[in-house]
């Protein structure tokens, strides 16, 4: 519980201090794209409870576009998230929500898997900063946050994920990894 009353409280200041940025991105999306900036796609969360996630829109006929590419490089693209954690449907640090059509893909949908929805999903988990992409890496990932989430590892993972707007998402993951 304390958990989430801090992650609301966070939101909310993130999002106030953020907003110049994040109505930036909205007046660039309508004016490149004329298109809606936003993206909305039902997840699956928390007890597998079904929610709406917010995300900016960063792909027009099934093509990434320009300013997408942008703001899937830097994360921009998932401050809309914010507002779900104000909403309580997810977290800053925890596995990533799924739709129900990943969940049968992975074939994540019997009872093996049913402790993933243990926790609140989140915007950046310990397997969005992995270099592999692979449900089996995800999966143990996924269970590693989830048996041994502390506040300093989310802290970690926040550290991590902040430094993605400045360096980018693959450099971040080689560091944690120790690439160069």
């Amino acid at each position: 519980m304390l958990k989430l009353i801090f992650d609301i409280c966070f939101a909310l200041i993130v999002l106030i201090i953020l907003s110049p940025i994040l109505l930036l991105v909205v007046l660039l999306i309508l004016v490149v794209e004329q298109k809606s900036p936003f993206f909305f796609q039902k997840r699956i969360g928390l007890q597998k409870k079904e929610f709406e996630i917010y995300k900016f829109r960063t792909m027009l006929n099934n093509e990434i576009t320009p300013v997408g590419k942008v703001l899937r490089k830097t994360g921009i693209d998932e401050l809309p998230q914010l507002i779900n954690i104000i909403k309580g449907q997810m977290s800053f640090v925890g596995p990533r929500p799924l739709t129900d059509a990943d969940i049968k893909r992975l074939n994540w949908d019997d009872a093996y898997h049913e402790n993933r929805w243990s926790v609140r999903p989140g915007i950046v988990g310990l397997a969005q900063l992995t270099p592999v992409c692979h449900k089996k890496m995800s999966w143990f990932y996924d269970q590693l946050y989830i048996k041994s989430h502390t506040i300093w590892l989310d802290f970690k993972i926040l550290t991590a994920a902040a430094l993605i707007p400045f360096v980018g998402k693959q450099t971040v993951k080689n560091w944690i990894h120790g690439k160069k």
